[in-house]
């Protein structure tokens, strides 16, 4: 679940704040401090599904942002997994919808 969590995380990032002829941002990034395995793990492990679910959408908000928000193709399609994400009511269901998150990021890099 962390890992997935900190993918997701990463490839929001990435397409946000990475730019062409620039170091890539990695996961040891200081960018990912707050973003990062053991962040996740900490609040996997006391079940705070608010505090994942803020984390994650904050970096789904940026990413929005630079899709040119829910009025285009790309960027209706983020709010629908976001939205599929955020309805999660317990840890065991954050999985499916961080796959189909985390392979959208890929994707669309």
């Amino acid at each position: 679940m962390e890992l997935l969590l900190e993918t997701v995380a990463l490839y929001s990032l990435k397409l946000a704040y990475e730019t062409e002829g620039h170091s890539p941002i990695l996961r040891d990034d200081p960018l990912m401090g707050d973003y990062d395995r053991e962040v996740f793990g900490l609040l996997v492990r006391r079940g705070d599904i608010q505090g994942i679910q803020a984390k994650i959408e904050r970096c789904l908000d940026l990413v929005q942002g630079t899709l040119g928000g829910v009025d285009t193709v790309l960027g209706r399609e983020l709010q629908r997994l976001a939205i599929d994400f955020s309805s999660a009511q317990k840890l065991i269901q954050f999985e499916d919808p961080l796959i189909a998150l985390s392979c959208y990021l890929k994707d669309i890099q």
